[in-house]
C-alpha cells in the first residue's frame, strides 16, 4: 500500500469541498498520509467571468449561456453528491469569481505551522457559506488566527516565500497533467473527480 496520497484541490471547487470528508476517511481507514496540494483554477478560462455590484447583482461579464448552464448544474450536482454521501453541507454559489491563491498560501502556511486541519475545514465551510472572501489577505489572516495560527506570521509568509511556493506547486501539477480538482495521485496514477474515490480506495486496499 502506498504511504502517501496526493490530493490537488481548490477552495472554490464545490466538488473538492464535498470530497474532503471521504479523503479524511481514507486517511483514517488506511493510516494514510495525505498530501494536500493547492491548484488554483482560473475559472474564466472555462466558465467565463462575471461582474457584480456591491450587492452581488450581476452587471456584466463574459459568461455565455452554455457556461451558465454548466455552472448551475455543477452546484446542483455538488449539493446532490453531498446529500448522497450523507453530508449536511451548505453550498451557496459564490457571489463572484474568486482568485483562491491567497487562501491557498494560507493553507501552505497552516501546513508548515501545524494547524492544517482546523484551517482547511474553516476555509472550506466559511467560503461556501459566503462568509469568507478567499482572495482578501486580511480576511484570510482572520481565518488563520481563528484556526490557531499567527495572522502576522501568515502575512509575512504571504509577502515572502509563500507565493513562490504556491506557484511552484501549481507548475509541478501542470507538468504531471493536473487540469482540474479534486485530482488524486496514487503511485503516479491520476484520478480526476469524486467519482474515482472508490477506485482510489480499491487500490489502497490491494
Amino acid at each position: 500500500m502506498p504511504s502517501t496520497l496526493i490530493v490537488y484541490f481548490d477552495y472554490k471547487s464545490p466538488y473538492a469541498f464535498v470530497a474532503k470528508a471521504s479523503i479524511y476517511k481514507l486517511e483514517k481507514d488506511f493510516g494514510l498520509e495525505v498530501e494536500w496540494r493547492p491548484y488554483s483554477l482560473h475559472i474564466p478560462d472555462f466558465l467565463g467571468n462575471v461582474e457584480v455590484d456591491d450587492e452581488g447583482k450581476i452587471t456584466g461579464g463574459t459568461r455565455n449561456a452554455h457556461q451558465w448552464r454548466r455552472t448551475r448544474y455543477l452546484y446542483m450536482d455538488a449539493r446532490r453528491l453531498a446529500k448522497d454521501t450523507d453530508q449536511d453541507l451548505m453550498i451557496k454559489g459564490p457571489a463572484r469569481v474568486y482568485n483562491s491563491k491567497t487562501a491557498h498560501i494560507g493553507m501552505l502556511y497552516a501546513k508548515r505551522e501545524g494547524f492544517f486541519h482546523p484551517y482547511h475545514d474553516l476555509v472550506f465551510e466559511r467560503f461556501w457559506q459566503r462568509e469568507l472572501d478567499i482572495d482578501d489577505a486580511d480576511a484570510v489572516a482572520v481565518a488563520v488566527a481563528e484556526a490557531g495560527g499567527d495572522c502576522n506570521g501568515f502575512k509575512s509568509y504571504l509577502a515572502g516565500e509563500g507565493e513562490a511556493e504556491h506557484d511552484q506547486i501549481l507548475e509541478e501539477g501542470n507538468k504531471i497533467g493536473i487540469f482540474g480538482v479534486p485530482t488524486f495521485v496514487l503511485d503516479g496514477e491520476l484520478f480526476w473527480g469524486n467519482e474515482h474515490i472508490p477506485s482510489v480506495r480499491k487500490r489502497l486496499a490491494e
